[in-house]
């Protein structure tokens, strides 16, 4: 059995901005203080990100554990009302549904989440171009751990437990669009697959030690064959 975590942000789709902007937004309403432009969010968990850049804007580190919680429900708030702009199609990126479909008829599959979005926003995200989350059956989120490196053991554990048996790190595969991706999973012996349909080149991701990359995910046979190490 092959528990495959998608990355869901570069990965599955592109918002066009939408969680940058509610980001800002939750973090003016909560702190007050002015959010730098530019930071870098790829590969990086919700608070993660809320803490960067708040220690940027010279938020002092107790009052940042203080509202981070407050910080990052606002974030949700917001990010429904800039999701509802999207068109389905044109945000879900290359080959993901039939990828998504092939995966799910398979009996030696289990589909999973690996993201750094806390579980809500990542609901969010998906239902926002017609995915219905529930097809994932487990997962990690940045509201497990701000670490990404933490989030495979913990989606693996839960994996675990669903299917009631162990399971090796070799089985489970992370798929995602950054070197954080490519990398996170290595704790607990698991595979990467790239997807160069972020801000990384296949050549970027392939020097991460990914076990395949690919332009994007339209070609279902083969990146499946990747997937299960055929």
């Amino acid at each position: 059995m092959k528990v495959v975590l998608f990355d869901i942000d570069g990965t599955i789709l592109w918002t066009d901005g939408a969680g940058r902007r509610a980001v800002h937004r939750a973090l003016e309403d909560v702190f007050g203080a002015p959010v730098p432009d530019g930071h870098e969010f790829d590969g990086k968990t919700d608070p993660q990100i809320v803490r960067e850049l708040m220690q940027l804007a010279g938020v002092m580190h107790g009052d940042i554990d203080d509202r981070l919680e407050h910080a990052l429900e606002r974030y949700v708030q917001l990010l429904h009302g800039e999701l509802g702009a999207l068109e389905d199609r044109d945000h879900v990126l290359p080959g993901i549904r039939d990828l998504l479909d092939a995966l799910e008829a398979r009996d030696d599959v289990l589909l999973g989440l690996l993201t750094g979005n806390v579980r809500p926003g990542a609901v969010a995200k998906l239902s926002a171009v017609g995915i219905d989350a529930s097809r994932f059956r487990v997962g990690a989120f940045g509201s497990d751990h701000a670490h990404r490196p933490e989030l495979p053991a913990i989606a693996r554990e839960r994996a675990e437990a669903l299917l009631g048996r162990q399971i090796p790190g070799s089985d489970v595969v992370v798929i995602g669009d950054t070197p954080a991706d490519m990398g996170c999973g290595r704790g607990i012996g698991a595979r990467a697959i790239g997807v160069a349909t972020g801000r990384y080149s296949v050549g970027d991701l392939r020097a991460c030690g990914a076990a395949a990359v690919f332009d994007d995910l339209s070609e279902t046979a083969a990146v499946v064959r990747a997937i299960m190490g055929a």
